[in-house]
């Protein structure tokens, strides 16, 4: 059995009342790179570039893992204190692989994407996904940058890409999947991009990214949009901390804590959480959905 680490989480949201599995010995089977990653594999990509395949065992494997009702758990901690988590939400209605981001002071998590049947995002763009890959901060299910980067690499979803992002990849692909052209398969990838494709993203006046994608939780312009609060402590931990701050922002957080946005101290917007009158339009919306009277 594996020591579970220390940012392993507990709970996740107010009606979790079973545990999260620790279980990084999946991280070494290549059915399952195979299967995380087919949200990444779609518009005709060659199967025969990711490398040697038994389809039998392929099959059988994530059978094995849909079947077992465990939830695993899969943990990067990021700055600030907060964590990203990967789950495989085995139990239950809402199957699937969710990307969460949580702080221990935080009544629950939140979502950054989904793949359940409800596609959402892009949850992370390509130097929010390089930081937290290779911040190397202990208390996670791995440290290694590799692996980091291919679980959440579902969740990226980044117009502007760097010209070394395609050799990044490659290289993860090879080591992990033994990939046959990773080469090529990495540029497809990056061509189509996770769940939700390309978004473009943008930092606003008090140094808060922000995304434009249709489904994204951190496009304020949607209705179930992460409240201000929240955009803002997600965004100052997953800033690369080193260089300045982007001409004309005023950087926020820096070294502060997640302390610094409790209701009523939110030093990006005046509005907290719990407050946030998109979250209270959005709570409206979905409980009226609920009953015989939706509001449409």
């Amino acid at each position: 059995m594996h020591p579970r680490p220390s940012h392993h989480p507990v709970r996740l949201f107010a009606r979790d009342t079973r545990p999260f599995a620790h279980r990084p010995e999946l991280l070494r089977e290549k059915p399952f790179w195979r299967g995380h990653l087919s949200a990444c594999l779609r518009d005709g990509i060659p199967r025969s570039w990711l490398g040697p395949h038994d389809p039998i065992a392929h099959r059988a494997f994530w059978r094995r893992l849909w079947a077992a009702g465990d939830r695993p758990v899969f943990t990067v901690p990021v700055a600030d204190g907060l964590s990203l988590h990967v789950l495989y939400e085995n139990a239950g209605e809402d199957a699937g692989v969710h990307y969460l981001i949580t702080h221990p002071d935080w009544e629950h998590a939140e979502f950054l994407a989904r793949d359940d049947g409800h596609r959402r995002g892009p949850g992370l763009s390509w130097p929010e996904l390089i930081g937290a890959a290779d911040n190397g901060l202990p208390g996670g299910t791995t440290t290694d940058p590799d692996t980091r980067l291919l679980l959440l690499l579902p969740a990226l979803g980044d117009a502007d890409l760097p010209a070394e992002a395609g050799r990044r990849l490659a290289a993860c692909l090879r080591s992990r999947l033994g990939a046959a052209e990773p080469g090529r398969l990495a540029a497809a990838v990056l061509r189509r991009q996770g769940m939700a494709g390309r978004a473009r993203w943008s930092t606003g006046a008090a140094g808060v990214r922000v995304d434009d994608g249709r489904y994204s939780f951190r496009n304020p312009g949607n209705l179930d949009a992460l409240p201000d609060c929240r955009l803002a402590q997600v965004s100052a931990a997953l800033t690369p901390r080193k260089g300045a701050a982007p001409p004309g922002s005023t950087p926020f957080h820096g070294d502060r804590s997640p302390d610094d946005c409790r209701p009523g101290a939110c030093r990006a917007t005046p509005r907290a959480t719990a407050t946030c009158p998109r979250r209270a339009e959005y709570t409206t919306w979905l409980a009226a959905l609920m009953t015989d009277s939706p509001p449409f």
